[in-house]
């Protein structure tokens, strides 16, 4: 099949026989695809890669045509990094697609598969109704999706009405999730609402508490190693950094009058130091050991989305410290939490959904105390718990063992680079866990319709 022309003419690759690079992959790794069988569905340039030459309509949102360099991943953080790169999180729908592409049980043929995945780019083309001209008629928003499945092999998504389908949106549920009765519309679009799609099993940055077809994925980060070399390389730097710092907020808000859990973070962090809190120095019982801290707390303000794509900002300081604050925002969770993962960072989380009733594949609930530090919201800025006296109160021995447990996590947070290397290859990182999830939740759910039948 020609490749079309079009503007960003290095993503012309994605046009590249299916069938060939499926044999490719078989013929590599030998992979046992029992069950595993993937058809992507060939959909017009209009659902994915165009989208992209859209890259500059948006001002209110952002321009995001500098980030589509290197397939997707942006331009790299310097000229010699070879994992590090300004990566834009909008632009996970592109890289997944990049990646099913390398996947190694793919089929030409969809009456063989046990999951078709659709390369469709929904939250690029929502940004149409969020910020540009459509924002009146975002309860379309999937529908032309929806008519092309059913007009062109209709049987491919109707012999199962769509429940062998998925696909990956890489803005959070709330921005897809707007009735479709809401008149006049408020925010976002209405796809996730729509009956049409009921049965598509969604794999999104952000999900809701109930609707059982999203399941959150992790946000994309900066880090995407080629090579299993370099991946260990990182780990064993995250593992031997002095951590300086007790804990850490790199983000925005907490700045108005309005009590919040961010603006209590800022007040308790603005009013500690070593130097005029005595109380930094008593262990609570074999607490941590804090003679070496040189701070306290360490605030990277990322208001008006700075630190978005300069990881440098933040992942230094986030290096050095002992716990990385994650309070929620516009929504539970955010991209931070897996910065922090990646830089062995302790997460600390003030409510459940902001990871442990989301991201189960990649974070499993069992490990949560293992890794991760709980505390209400409503306990730090209704009732006056202090953030510092819970961390200082942990023995160092657990730290150090949370810390060990955050580090084992990274390699499965990580969306390793295209074409990586076959060692690396032979682990599982974010988008190999999200595809078994989402093989697994596929075969459920088909089991559960033919008994129902």
């Amino acid at each position: 099949m020609a490749c079309k022309t079009i503007s960003f003419f290095f993503f012309c690759f994605l046009f590249i026989s299916i069938d060939s690079i499926s044999s490719q992959r078989l013929s590599d790794t030998e992979t046992d695809c029992s069950k595993r069988w993937i058809h992507i569905r060939r959909l017009p340039s209009r659902f994915n890669l165009d989208l992209l030459t859209n890259c500059s309509e948006y001002p209110l949102f952002d321009n995001f045509c500098p980030y589509l360099a290197n397939h997707g991943l942006g331009p790299k953080t310097h000229n010699k990094s070879q994992s590090w790169y300004r990566s834009n999180p909008l632009l996970l729908e592109l890289i997944f697609h990049r990646r099913m592409l390398e996947y190694p049980c793919l089929t030409s043929d969809p009456s063989q598969a046990n999951a078709i995945y659709l390369p469709y780019y929904a939250a690029i083309d929502s940004l149409r109704y969020l910020y540009g001209p459509g924002v009146n008629n975002s309860m379309e928003h999937g529908l032309e999706l929806y008519d092309y499945l059913q007009d062109n092999e209709g049987w491919i998504w109707s012999r199962n009405h769509g429940a062998d389908h998925f696909l990956v949106m890489s803005r959070p549920a709330l921005d897809f999730s707007q009735s479709v009765d809401v008149n006049p519309p408020i925010w976002g679009t209405s796809f996730l609402e729509l009956p049409e799609f009921y049965n598509l099993t969604v794999l999104i940055v952000e999900g809701r508490a109930w609707p059982w077809q999203e399941q959150a994925v992790p946000y994309l980060t900066s880090f995407h190693p080629p090579n299993l070399g370099l991946l260990e390389s990182w780990i064993k730097r995250v593992r031997a950094s002095k951590r300086t710092t007790l804990l850490l907020f790199a983000g925005g808000g907490g700045v108005g009058s309005s009590p919040n859990i961010r603006r209590s973070i800022r007040n308790e962090c603005e009013n500690s130091s070593l130097s005029n809190s005595s109380d930094v120095y008593v262990n609570n019982g074999g607490g941590h050991d804090y003679s070496k801290m040189r701070k306290v707390c360490d605030i990277v303000d990322c208001s008006n989305g700075v630190c978005e794509h300069d990881p440098v900002r933040y992942m230094r300081p986030m290096l050095r410290a002992t716990f990385c604050l994650q309070p929620p925002g516009d929504t539970p969770t955010r991209r931070s939490t897996f910065d922090g993962i990646i830089a062995g960072c302790i997460p600390v989380f003030f409510e459940e959904q902001s990871a442990k009733s989301q991201y189960g594949w990649h974070l499993p609930e069992e490990m949560y105390r293992d890794f991760a530090v709980f505390m209400p919201k409503e306990d730090i800025v209704f009732k006056g718990l202090r953030i510092l006296d819970v961390l200082m109160g942990i023995p160092r021995d657990e730290v150090r063992r949370m810390r060990e447990r955050v580090i084992e996590l990274i390699p499965r947070v990580v969306y390793r680079k295209h074409g990586s290397s076959l060692d690396l290859r032979a682990g599982k990182d974010a988008f190999d866990i999200a595809v078994e999830g989402a093989l697994q939740r596929i075969h459920s759910r088909l089991k559960a319709r033919a008994f129902d039948q």
